[in-house]
């Protein structure tokens, strides 16, 4: 399948900076004043809403930007996916609801899937007509898989599956779930992993909601119980699930989401804009403390920036990032949970009197700062970045 080429999208020849002005006037001109988190006429948006914007976003050559054209993408090099993030990040817009199949799933597929799983899978992620979810994390294997248990055994032409993943993001909603399991023993450790694209309709398969500390049911516990699955699903060879686990947390860690250290800038305009605008939170701003901790996120920020275009060159460069994209995990998720602490406690002098401003910003950084707890947990723990960090960069040794 090939993406209809809309005329006013610049072509591949025009280069990154051309591509970003066109992302920004395209994003400022459509994105509805309602989904924006830094307006007083937010508020958020349904399922559906979403799922309708981000088509929009690739019908305007805003999304699938590396991936090949055959599989319904743009063909185009990271420098120009960086280009479009850059501008995603400095508006306030919802977060993807099909980041799970365009920068887990989709690059999988791409690497391990064969030529019909391609055509099945990648245009239908793309145009917003399928999700993903992730069934990795089990109660006894979160960071650690090669504790994980989930078995999958071959019958034939088919594969059973049994057992049990936990904190699996919009497994509600999902389409697919891109699942990794074990054909031997958890003695095995990392050989014997495989990867599958399981239709989340599968009989034996059972989604129990989670409810997070915000009171939303974002997470889910997923049950195989006794699913059956056509071979055609597995995702690769029968022992390259851990590779294909591996390419998936460092392509995670590195590159998804580029669009960060802007939608953090984005934040903290947001921030200062709503303390301008109300007569107690602007004292905020003359205060010594809160001046210096404001330009501790902004040097973080610049930081974040600097180590995201590094990566960016040194993949257009040929090199492979590896065990690098846990420096970028880290430093992002500290990096923001700190900030959105600060940002708590500024606006928690907001009162029924602030201005319409400043009671938008205390609804969306309580939000925001709930969120940033899970943020150094997920995609790989603090700990765990530390420790691979530790031996896989510095080369120093398990036991100190």
């Amino acid at each position: 399948m090939h993406m209809e080429k809309n005329p006013a999208i610049p072509d591949a020849s025009a280069g990154a900076a051309v591509y970003r002005q066109y992302a920004r006037h395209w994003l400022r001109a459509h994105l509805p004043e309602h989904m924006r988190a830094d307006s007083v006429d937010y508020r958020t948006p349904t399922l559906d809403e979403c799922r309708d914007w981000e088509a929009s976003m690739y019908d305007a050559g805003l999304a699938g930007m590396t991936w090949p054209k055959a599989h319904g993408g743009l063909g185009l090099t990271l420098r120009e996916h960086l280009a479009v993030n850059k501008e995603v990040g400095a508006l306030a817009m919802p977060e993807s609801v099909s980041s799970i199949g365009k920068e887990l799933a989709g690059p999988i597929i791409q690497t391990v899937g064969t030529e019909e799983q391609k055509q099945l899978f990648l245009p239908s992620i793309l145009s917003m007509r399928n999700y993903w979810c992730q069934g990795f994390s089990e109660p006894d294997a979160g960071s650690d898989l090669a504790r994980l248990r989930t078995k999958a055994v071959q019958e034939g032409g088919t594969w059973r599956i049994n057992g049990q993943k936990i904190w699996t993001s919009g497994a509600a909603k999902a389409h697919y779930c891109l699942l990794l399991t074990r054909t031997g023993t958890v003695a095995d450790k990392h050989r014997g992993l495989l990867m599958f694209a399981v239709p989340m309709d599968t009989p034996g398969i059972r989604v129990v909601p989670i409810k997070s500390i915000d009171g939303k049911e974002s997470f889910a516990e997923v049950f195989f119980d006794n699913v059956e699955v056509p071979d055609s699903a597995r995702l690769g060879a029968p022992d390259e699930g851990w590779n294909a686990a591996i390419r998936v947390l460092s392509i995670e860690r590195a590159t998804n989401r580029m669009y960060r250290a802007w939608r953090f800038e984005c934040e903290l305009r947001q921030l200062i804009a709503a303390c301008k605008s109300d007569a107690q939170l602007s004292k905020l701003l003359d205060d010594g403390y809160y001046q210096r901790r404001i330009g501790d996120v902004v040097g973080e920020i610049d930081a974040l920036k600097g180590l995201v275009e590094r990566t960016v060159n040194q993949m257009m460069a040929g090199d492979k990032i590896g065990a690098r994209g846990s420096l970028t995990k880290l430093f992002w998720s500290e990096c923001h949970q700190a900030f959105m602490g600060l940002a708590l406690s500024v606006v928690s002098h907001v009162n029924p009197r602030s201005s319409a401003l400043a009671q938008r910003a205390r609804k969306h950084f309580t939000t925001g700062y709930l969120y940033a707890r899970a943020e150094t947990i997920y995609a790989g723990t603090t700990e765990v970045q530390l420790d691979i960090i530790a031996q896989r960069i510095m080369n120093l040794p398990k036991d100190l």
